[in-house]
């Protein structure tokens, strides 16, 4: 058997807390593994045969006289090297050296095999070639005319003329395959232990790691469905949207599938996996870094597609205004690419002519209401903005405690942390999401799981969203885009995170029917918290010693891999003046946190009321204080917040 193998190094070691995600503040960086040298290590393994090397023929003709010559030689030769070695002693009688030799093996250990060297290596497939040989651009033109008749049909409405819903399961049915059982074993943290549900969904218990899927009605407190309620019509709709499904980002502070694969890595020498783990025995790492993995494109694709199916009659409205869409994203890799695919899902191949893509460059220095915490100094702070890390390992010792005791017993030698085990957890997602299946999956009960989801809703709630003093200000600029857009009105003041430079006709048009912003899922989080979306934040400040019952702050719900936020415009003939609806993974969202909108059953909001509401947020926030104020929060329980806003200036 052949593996991958290149140059070895050391990678940075753990330095503090943290977690696996994408929170700007963590000092911790995920790298790719440089593979090991077990090139070597298998060619000592194999025969010339088996490493495809001829064998030679012989030179010469080799007759018996040679053999006999040949065998008299050896004798001697090893009589003499036996008595260089150790002496007379080496022709001891028989029955001394029998003896000798059976009390000489019985101290001896017994031998144990131990993982080979190149078990969690990295490996990795680069495509496509850096210049293939055979490409040859001029040969295959995109277009060679004769496309036959091209009459276009009516637009699709499906949200307003479809009897029934098109809900979202998770995108799983037929790219990802769940491991076939979960490990049955139930864990101690419950007063009473509790067979697997049947009810119970593997990906949708992987917080900001799962595939997105729809919010059942009533989700969220409201008993409406995302189709216009009855007298009413959509008019327009502004889409907020995350990036599909990526390999690990090159942040981490705790935990990371990285990491893992580095100590598995540099310790085959000491450790051997049984039972469930043996797989590890034979288990390299084939996670790349930051990018779409190929579900994630998919994800992308499909929402585009169902979009257009849904909202697709917005589009007459550019046609009557001779115009086109403008959609945002920004520069990140995976965060073009998920612009792309949507807008191939959306507006199908070839692109041209049919909208145009902005894209604001996610760096220092450049401000970016898609990527706010580039301009955010206190965002980078990790004591201010990564303070779900405090909550995350405490938590991971309470529900991961019989895990570490049950997985250890199957990889003597090795060390094996809570942290290790978390980390084995992340790998399951990820490797899920990129290679389809994963056999981390098969290691954690039903509970371990729900334990992991209620993790990193920690994370993310002290990190991103209401429990995090940076979560307001982050996301205030997006809001502001946002009320721009519905009065619209350009902004006169840029304060925020806003850039002045694309705030033009051109690049933000004011008074379309659809607009389309792609960006992180920490950045959604921001956003559902300056909108004061106080409905997710009953159960908050969230404990780290349980769950919950029935907690209304779910990362699975709210955030996971292209998750999407409808901002819903709506005319009704039994409701005065335009209405807003927020829609969040078809889940539509109570706005009773919003100053002024009424409870609704439907979830409704007048936009005038809805705007003003979000300019007196926008004007008594300040950037100065809480992006660049010399403020400080202590760690865990001393400090917490609600409202995602640092402590007030004295």
């Amino acid at each position: 058997m052949t593996r991958p193998f290149g140059r070895t190094s050391n990678s940075e070691e753990l330095a503090g807390p943290g977690g696996p995600f994408e929170a700007p503040g963590s000092a911790e960086r995920e790298s790719l593994l440089p593979s090991s040298t077990q090139g070597s290590y298998d060619d000592t393994l194999l025969s010339p045969k088996e490493k495809g090397v001829p064998a030679e023929s012989p030179r010469f003709p080799f007759k018996p006289a040679h053999a006999s010559i040949a065998f008299v030689t050896g004798v001697v030769a090893c009589v003499l090297a036996q008595l260089a070695i150790c002496g007379p002693s080496c022709f001891t009688p028989l029955g001394s050296s029998a003896m000798h030799s059976s009390s000489a093996q019985a101290a001896r250990p017994a031998p144990v095999a131990f993982a080979p060297p190149w078990v969690g290596s990295s490996e990795a497939h680069p495509f496509p070639p850096t210049k293939p040989t055979n490409a040859f651009p001029s040969w295959f033109p995109t277009s060679v005319g004769y496309a036959g008749p091209t009459p276009t049909g009516a637009e699709p409405a499906l949200i307003a003329t479809a009897p029934v819903y098109p809900y979202q399961s998770g995108q799983c049915a037929k790219q990802m395959i769940p491991p076939d059982t979960l490990v049955s074993e139930p864990v101690k943290f419950k007063s009473k232990a509790k067979e697997n549900s049947k009810d119970f969904r593997l990906f949708r218990s992987w917080g900001n790691l799962s595939p997105w899927f729809s919010n059942s009605k009533g989700a969220f407190g409201i008993d409406s469905t995302p189709e216009p309620p009855e007298t009413c019509r959509i008019t327009g709709l502004h889409l907020l949207h995350r990036h599909g499904a990526r390999y690990p980002t090159e942040w981490a502070s705790y935990g990371g599938p990285a990491r893992f694969a580095e100590n598995v890595h540099r310790n085959t020498h000491n450790w051997n996996a049984t039972g469930e783990l043996e797989f590890l025995n034979e288990w390299s790492y084939k996670l790349g870094q930051e990018l779409l993995t190929p579900f994630g494109r998919k994800q992308l694709f499909d929402l585009g597609l169902s979009y257009r199916m849904k909202y697709g009659f917005l589009l007459k409205n550019f046609t009557a205004s001779n115009a086109i869409p403008v959609f945002r994203t920004e520069s990140q890799d995976r965060m073009l690419a998920s612009a792309m695919n949507f807008a191939i899902g959306f507006f199908g191949w070839p692109l041209d002519g049919q909208y145009q893509q902005s894209i604001t460059i996610e760096a220092d220095g450049f401000n970016n209401t898609l990527a706010p915490y580039k301009t955010c100094p206190n965002a980078n702070d990790r004591s201010k903005s990564d303070r779900g890390v405090w909550y995350v390992q405490r938590w991971a010792d309470i529900y991961l405690k019989d895990a570490r005791d049950r997985l250890a017993k199957q990889i003597p030698g090795f060390d094996l942390t809570v942290e290790n085990v978390y980390s084995m957890q992340q790998t399951c997602a990820y490797e899920t999401v990129a290679l389809g299946y994963s056999k981390f999956c098969e290691l954690f009960t039903q509970e371990e799981w729900e334990g992991f989801d209620y993790a990193l809703d920690l994370s993310f709630w002290y990190g991103s969203a209401f429990g995090s003093p940076t979560a307001k200000i982050q996301g205030i600029g997006w809001v502001q885009e946002l009320v721009s857009r519905l009065t619209k009105t350009p902004i006169k003041e840029h304060r925020f995170s806003t850039n002045s430079t694309l705030h033009n006709d051109v690049t933000f048009p004011l008074g379309n029917s659809l607009y389309v912003d792609a960006t992180h899922e920490v950045v959604v989080l921001n956003i559902i918290t300056a909108l004061n979306l106080t409905s997710f934040a009953e159960n908050g400040p969230l404990p780290y010693t349980h769950i919950p019952k029935d907690r209304t702050f779910r990362v699975s719900e709210l955030a996971p891999f292209s998750t999407n936020v409808q901002f819903q415009l709506l005319s009704c003939d039994s409701t005065p003046g335009e209405q807003i609806r927020v829609i969040i993974n078809d889940g539509v969202a109570p706005l009773t946190g919003v100053k002024g909108c009424p409870e609704h059953k439907d979830g409704m909001c007048p936009v005038e009321v809805f705007v003003k509401a979000q300019q007196e947020k926008i004007d008594s926030t300040s950037w100065e204080w809480d992006c660049m104020g010399d403020w400080t929060v202590p760690p865990g329980t001393e400090w917490e917040t609600t409202t995602g806003e640092p402590p007030k200036r004295h």
